[in-house]
């Protein structure tokens, strides 16, 4: 009687792990058709706290806008940066200029200019600052419903409440935007590359 009992219990465990993914996935299929169309939503899966959403999307690989130098940047946003240059390798045989713009709460961003595309590209950063908006208009401090809303045409509350991260990943997956949740807040949002730099 015991070993039948347990072995109904672990049926019962397994049949639950799967329906859990079945609706991780029909989730991330069902958030597919909400998205916005300037986005270029190719997929979007959930794991547990974390929404990872893939886009084609300018802004994704862009996140500050597209620009020419690092000077423009910093006036168009008329904000207050320090900014330091440094040098670092690239695909093991170029070395490169990398700016960092920081701001006094330590924020920051990693940035080069690229020979390839002619314009300013991200390497990392890190932002924590109220006052440093991206190109989509998201900032630290925005509510989740609003931080979804700048990709997302209307979708259900309940798909969000748990989620604590959402990734905005470039189709390739070389570039991409970790936007950080506390409650129902904008914590933070981090930078991530995945170029070739040591």
């Amino acid at each position: 009687m015991k070993k039948i009992f347990v072995f109904a219990l672990l049926v019962t465990f397994l049949s639950a792990i799967s329906a859990q993914e079945i609706s991780s996935r029909a989730k991330a299929m069902r958030m597919m058709t909400y998205a916005k169309p300037e986005y270029m939503v190719k997929d979007i899966k959930v794991l547990a706290d974390t929404m990872i959403v893939y886009a084609l999307s300018d802004h994704v690989i862009y996140p500050i806008g597209k620009w020419e130098n690092v000077e423009q940047y910093i006036t168009n946003t008329q904000l207050q940066w320090y900014r330091e240059v440094g040098y670092k390798n690239y695909y093991d045989s170029m070395v490169v200029s990398v700016n960092t713009l920081r701001r006094l709460d330590d924020s920051y961003i990693d940035m080069y200019r690229s020979i390839t595309t002619g314009r300013v590209e991200m390497i990392s950063g890190r932002i924590t600052d109220a006052e440093v908006v991206l190109d989509n208009g998201v900032h630290v401090g925005m509510s989740k419903e609003d931080v979804f809303r700048t990709i997302f045409k209307r979708f259900p509350k309940s798909y969000i409440t748990d989620i604590v991260v959402l990734k905005v990943i470039s189709g390739a997956g070389e570039v991409g935007e970790v936007y950080t949740f506390h409650g129902n807040k904008l914590r933070h949002i981090g930078i991530v590359s995945k170029y070739k730099y040591y």
